[in-house]
């Protein structure tokens, strides 16, 4: 189709990038014509880049790697020409996008999966059906830094499931305090440095840096109100006491959280579920091509959710939640529960899709 929103993905070789490439042949809006990479991989074709000196693919995905995209060859992301492109997706290391990615925003809009702008006053982090009046920062970004497009990342992987779930109860029977512990799989961690199998193994790492505080700091934004100043428009983080504790654990794809939350009003499990399955309903009207028909599935079984089991829920879209229970050790009222979240798909590729599918939707792209 000639129409297509014409898509360059920077990052292609990495872990998040071919969780992109798995997501997006035959896209009914986008259509991927540049793939960027670093200096060591530009020039090559994206089959020849992926081989390793033994001859092995390094593709991670258990989709296989489409046809179409095995002979294109990369550009070098460092002078990558947004020239023929509508949107740019990144897949890149924090560093790396704090330079590459205001230079595309000039030009197109960026729907990235880096922490580089996530905490940046006039940047939205965009989650499904959580914040999506936040589309109101991107035209004071916009006027700002004087560019044509924006930048727009997606929040960590480890907040997707927390927000999502978090929305619905805030809505209905309000917050005041959250805490949440969380079983995180390897591939949270990529392939390079990553985490070493032998580390990793019959084992549990207590600490993963700075994710507590990307948890803490993103949840309270997502779930924050937008507000006018003059003519332009910020977020007032929702005032809201969020502590975490995030692990990695021997699991391959999928997070596990374990949440407690105190509610400002009463909140009868039975109304907490409903809410949770009822959520996205005016999202899922827009007929997104990456939209599950649920975005928070709730179990009834108390041995569920198991990452092995739930992860690939709604194509990996779906937030799996169990063991819904009252809670009244952190305040008067709440509830306490399990969630599993699809991190590489909903945290990452896939649900960055999902994003920028709305914002063609509503006109911010094109």
């Amino acid at each position: 189709m000639t129409d297509k929103i014409r898509v360059a993905l920077v990052g292609a070789t990495g872990v998040a990038g071919q969780q992109f490439l798995a997501a997006l042949p035959d896209h009914p809006l986008f259509q991927v014509v540049k793939l960027a990479a670093s200096e060591r991989s530009a020039g090559k074709r994206y089959l020849d880049a992926l081989r390793d000196p033994g001859g092995a693919l390094r593709w991670w995905c258990r989709e296989p790697l489409p046809a179409e995209y095995a002979g294109m060859v990369l550009a070098d992301a460092a002078c990558m020409s947004t020239e023929g492109i509508d949107l740019v997706f990144t897949a890149v290391e924090s560093d790396a996008a704090r330079a590459l990615e205001p230079r595309f925003a000039q030009h197109v809009p960026v729907v990235s999966t880096a922490s580089a702008y996530r905490y940046d006053p006039d940047v939205p982090v965009f989650l499904p059906a959580v914040n999506m009046d936040h589309t109101r920062l991107i035209d004071t970004q916009r006027r700002r830094r004087g560019w044509k497009g924006y930048i727009t990342p997606g929040p960590n992987c480890t907040t997707t499931g927390l927000a999502i779930t978090l929305k619905p109860i805030l809505d209905r029977f309000g917050l005041e305090k959250v805490m949440m512990t969380s079983l995180q799989s390897c591939s949270g961690a990529g392939r390079s440095p990553g985490v070493i199998g032998l580390d990793i193994i019959d084992n549990i790492i207590p600490y993963i840096p700075k994710e507590e505080e990307k948890v803490e700091q993103e949840t309270r934004k997502i779930l924050g109100s937008i507000v006018q100043h003059g003519a332009d428009v910020a977020v007032v983080p929702l005032s809201l006491s969020v502590s975490c504790t995030c692990t990695r654990v021997p699991v391959i794809e999928g997070h596990t959280e374990a949440v407690y939350c105190a509610t400002s009003r009463p909140a009868p499990i039975a109304e907490v579920k409903q809410a949770m399955e009822e959520f996205g309903a005016e999202l899922r009207r827009l007929n997104l091509p990456s939209m599950p028909a649920q975005l928070i599935y709730v179990h009834d079984d108390p041995f569920r959710p198991q990452p092995r089991l739930d992860r690939d829920c709604g194509k990996g879209m779906t937030t799996v939640v169990g063991r819904l229970r009252p809670e009244t050790t952190l305040g008067t009222h709440g509830v306490k529960y399990v969630l599993v979240s699809h991190n590489t798909k909903m945290g990452a590729a896939t649900g960055a899709i999902l994003i920028a599918e709305y914002l063609t939707q509503t006109g911010y792209v094109r």
